[in-house]
């Protein structure tokens, strides 16, 4: 096989690949920025042709987001050095899913077992930080991981709840001010105070 027939083309596209996921988490990350496939692919540097070649609609899109944030967020727990307090990382999953309003919107036309898949994953990256926070007594010890769920369908109601009747900036307000209290309500008493 002579050079650079399949190596060096191979490297582009990873290349071009982790191109379009990061436009796309600026895109999305926006509040004011529609998720327009153009867009990402202008951000990214690269023609809409190589984007659809990557990512043929956005459900492919999303999922590939999802799935880079979600391993960011493993990079982060399984990093070397001094483990990140669980509180700043959920409180950092909590505001990603205020902040990336558009993702959320696009996970809700994913099929549902692929959401729960996600959900799954991020409740498993999160348990072991759980369990951690929890041995060093500044969690409550009755806080079971599969609770966290519900503490992202609480962030959600709070967002969707805002709707149309407050302007955008109010209900990311509205919503960080609400992780706060749920994250407080977490602590055991003596790490809150």
């Amino acid at each position: 096989m002579p050079y650079g027939a399949h190596g060096p083309r191979r490297s582009d596209a990873r290349r071009n690949r982790m191109a379009i996921i990061q436009a796309a988490v600026d895109v999305m990350s926006d509040p004011r920025a529609p998720v327009m496939m153009p867009e990402i692919a202008r951000r990214a540097g690269v023609g809409q042709a190589t984007l659809y070649r990557h990512f043929p609609d956005r459900n492919a899109l999303a999922e590939a987001v999802i799935g880079y944030e979600i391993s960011r967020l493993e990079a982060c727990v399984d990093g070397p050095g001094e483990p990140v307090p669980f509180r700043d990382l959920l409180g950092e999953v909590l505001r990603t899913q205020v902040t990336m309003r558009s993702l959320v919107a696009l996970t809700y036309r994913l099929d549902p077992r692929t959401r729960e898949r996600y959900e799954r994953r991020m409740i498993t990256v999160l348990a072991g930080p759980l369990r951690r926070a929890q041995d060093r007594r500044e969690v409550r010890g009755d806080v079971r991981a599969r609770d966290l769920a519900l503490l992202f369908g609480m962030v959600e109601g709070v967002m969707r709840s805002a709707g149309g009747d407050v302007d955008a900036a109010t209900a990311r307000t509205d919503a960080c001010r609400s992780i706060e209290l749920m994250l407080d309500g977490l602590m055991e008493r003596s790490s809150a105070l």
